[in-house]
């Protein structure tokens, strides 16, 4: 008998990156008490591995070991979106030390320390019955096409190459087109917490977005704060 009150899955596969045996376990249980089907991985240097192996529906992503928790996630997610699964086909839940508003850009469901089953199970349930981690497929700002899920950028017609970081620079500003944002401000949401980055790695990545979009960048500076785009 489920004891969560929370609608469980259907045989949906969920990877457990965890660290801790116990925690693992206590997981592991939860989840399959649920109805999904369980995979535990340990060692969270080896979670885009897995999840490239296993082909999972949904990841619960224990970030708290790592001090570059984003980078972390981002090398899950890609490696599910490289290989497309079901819908539901994302990392849903991270827990750790990971800002609200940040995981909120990034798509992810976070969790916090200590949660119960109900939490947990809720968590994996939302996110796959809303489509994972990338909700908001394409997304449209000033001539600008972006396929979230794809990582590809379109302007005004022509096909543009972005790195990782690159792209996910311009996903956060077309995510809130007309807003203006500090150089402080992107390193929080686009580097993450930790990274180690200066401002003028912000300046070099929006030179770069401009050289690669040409007259079509809608990125303009404003002077003394920081960078926006166009609405």
């Amino acid at each position: 008998m489920r004891r969560s009150g929370v609608a469980g899955g259907a045989g949906e596969l969920v990877l457990v990156v965890e660290h801790d045996p116990a925690v693992a376990e206590l997981q592991r249980r939860c989840l399959t008490r649920e109805g999904y089907r369980v995979e535990v991985e340990p060692d969270p240097s080896a979670a885009s591995d897995t999840a490239a192996r296993v082909r999972p529906d949904a990841v619960v992503l224990d970030v708290s070991t790592t001090t570059r928790p984003v980078e972390l996630y981002r090398r899950v997610a890609s490696t599910l979106v490289a290989r497309p699964l079901s819908p539901g086909g994302r990392v849903v839940a991270v827990l750790g030390p990971m800002d609200p508003a940040l995981a909120r850009t990034l798509g992810a469901h976070r969790l916090d320390r200590p949660f119960g089953p109900r939490a947990l199970v809720r968590a994996v349930a939302d996110a796959l019955r809303h489509g994972g981690a990338e909700v908001t497929r394409e997304l449209r700002a000033a001539g600008l096409t972006l396929d979230t899920a794809a990582r590809t950028c379109d302007a005004d017609g022509a096909d543009v190459t972005l790195t990782a970081t690159e792209f996910d620079l311009l996903r956060y500003l077309a995510r809130n087109p007309g807003r203006v944002f500090t150089r402080e401000q992107l390193l929080e949401s686009v580097w993450g917490p930790g990274a180690g980055a200066g401002s003028r790695t912000v300046d070099v990545h929006i030179a770069q977005l401009r050289a690669k979009l040409g007259g079509a960048s809608p990125i303009r500076t404003v002077r003394g704060v920081g960078y926006r785009l166009d609405a």
